[in-house]
């Protein structure tokens, strides 16, 4: 009996620990976040893509993706400033995890080998972004923006890595937007796939 009250005891206390970490992140990204339109313009995109898709009438298509081609030039652009901006964020706050669940004190019990650091991931984002947002690779207005968005909801699974844990972040891609982790990871560009995976590992 006395042991299963410790056990109750030690469980709440690191749900406690867990949760205040996890809120420190929350509110330490928000910051940055704040100042810009990056999420309200990611769903823009994400539903813009399946309206523009579904639409039959070809004026109608046109003219969707027009507006859709400016809201990928201004978030390519927001999300550019956003990565700058996050560089300027201390070295030991900007070291995440790569163990798929969270872990009290793991950031800086670990060692280097098992941390990344999410300043030069976010900036690999911003790559990605801007580039599928130029279409560099000259692809097909489909091919373009299915790629845009593997890279957006990429992007948004490292927020979410970074706020709580892999695991957390791969669960909300898969309930949010019936999309595995490794099927996005598929999907962005190689360029992205490749700086990422160098950063993050497998």
């Amino acid at each position: 009996m006395e042991i299963l009250l410790v056990l109750i005891v030690l469980a709440a206390g690191l749900y406690v620990l867990k949760q205040r970490e996890q809120q420190r992140r929350i509110a330490l990204l928000g910051r940055y976040l704040g100042t810009y339109q990056i999420e309200r313009q990611m769903e823009q995109l994400l539903d813009g893509y399946l309206r523009w898709l579904g639409e039959n009438d070809p004026e109608r298509r046109r003219q969707i993706r027009g507006i859709l081609s400016g809201v990928e030039q201004s978030l390519a652009q927001q999300f550019a400033r956003f990565a700058a901006d996050v560089q300027r964020m201390e070295a030991p706050l900007a070291q995440v995890s790569r163990l798929p669940l969270w872990l009290p004190f793991a950031q800086p019990l670990l060692p280097a080998r098992r941390l990344f650091d999410v300043r030069r991931v976010f900036a690999v984002h911003a790559r990605g972004i801007e580039a599928v947002a130029a279409n560099a690779a000259q692809l097909d207005p489909k091919a373009q923006a299915y790629m845009m968005s593997a890279e957006l909801l990429l992007m948004q699974h490292t927020c979410h890595w970074f706020c709580r844990s892999k695991a957390v972040a791969s669960a909300r891609l898969l309930v949010r937007h019936q999309t595995p982790y490794v099927q996005v990871l598929d999907s962005v560009s190689r360029a992205t796939r490749t700086d990422y995976l160098a950063l993050v590992g497998h």
